[in-house]
């Protein structure tokens, strides 16, 4: 992989739900993660973008099947075999999932599962201890090795996040996959974390696929945004850019949606209507039955993703109006 070459990179990628009722959940995702930039993926709920963070990490069912050119350090994932992805897992690519509760071993120590890729190594029973201590150190848990002999359920939501982030990094990813990991804490937690996670990538030079709904949040972490809707890519650029002069309807729509801290008088306005299900999603648009400014050709054409600045795009037929309204 050279210097110009993105960590991540996903090029026309396609999700299809097979079976006896098959969909096209994710249709034609492009996106990027440079080493040390954090790029988020932000949309409401069952936009599809979980399905894509399981996708580059290898972790969806069999009843779904990816294809298009996912690269990792110039490594095409999807032409590998599965025993490679595997390898690649927790060591190239690591994930922070939602509910730290449900993903850990309930039944096994914190330290145990910290220690889980260590241990590979064929570390010493003293190394592997002094390891897992600053795994947790560097995760930022008080009294280490007490928390290290704890079960999942006697830890604060928090500290089981932090958990979550020690097992993360115990394989020295260059990668991490961070799905709505601050979604279930307090927003004092919430904030604690993301300034752990934006230290650590600082620290190591990470890159890191932010999957959230909330743009408070990703205003916090992001360097880079793709906004999606119903399994499509609406719009990309830069995080700062993108969130303050968007070029799609939706994604105004999403940042009037949030409640302003800087101004007072600014009050949130909801998006109407119901978010469109990628497995059934409209014709045309898949925005237009909820857009304002909807004319006849977005039921009918399918906006495609251009350039609308430099290393800006937009899927929508009026995005030059929406960037000067």
């Amino acid at each position: 992989m050279t210097k110009a070459e993105p960590l991540l990179s996903l090029r026309g990628i396609t999700v299809d739900l097979t079976g006896p009722h098959p969909a096209r959940i994710i249709d034609g995702v492009d996106l990027t993660v440079q080493s040390g930039r954090a790029t988020a993926l932000i949309g409401e709920s069952g936009s599809g973008k979980t399905v894509i963070g399981n996708a580059v990490i290898g972790l969806l069912p069999e009843t779904m099947r990816t294809q298009g050119e996912l690269l990792f350090e110039g490594r095409a994932l999807l032409e590998l075999p599965e025993s490679q992805r595997r390898a690649l897992r927790g060591r190239g690519i690591a994930m922070i999932f939602q509910d730290p509760l449900a993903a850990l071993n309930p039944s096994q120590r914190i330290g145990r599962q910290v220690a889980e890729i260590p241990r590979r190594h064929g570390l010493r029973r003293a190394e592997l201890r002094q390891t897992v201590r600053g795994l947790l150190e560097r995760a930022g848990i008080p009294r280490p090795e007490e928390r290290a002999r704890a079960y999942p359920h006697q830890l604060s939501g928090g500290l089981r996040q932090r958990a979550m982030i020690a097992m993360a990094l115990s394989g020295e990813p260059r990668l991490l996959v961070a799905d709505e990991p601050t979604t279930a804490l307090d927003v004092t937690v919430q904030k604690r974390i993301l300034d752990l996670l934006a230290g650590l990538q600082r620290q190591f030079g990470l890159g890191m696929l932010f999957i959230s709904h909330d743009l408070r949040v990703v205003s916090h972490v992001a360097d880079d945004v793709v906004v999606l809707y119903a399994g499509r890519v609406a719009e990309s650029g830069p995080a700062r850019e993108v969130l303050t002069h968007p070029c799609h309807p939706y994604t105004r729509a999403l940042a009037l949606s949030v409640p302003s801290v800087h101004t007072a008088s600014l009050i949130a306005q909801p998006i109407q209507g119901a978010a469109a299900n990628p497995a059934d999603r409209p014709s045309g648009c898949a925005f237009h039955p909820r857009c304002p400014l909807a004319q006849e050709r977005c039921a009918v054409e399918v906006p495609p993703l251009r350039d609308t600045a430099p290393g800006r795009r937009a899927a929508c037929h009026f995005a030059a109006e929406v960037a000067n309204a």
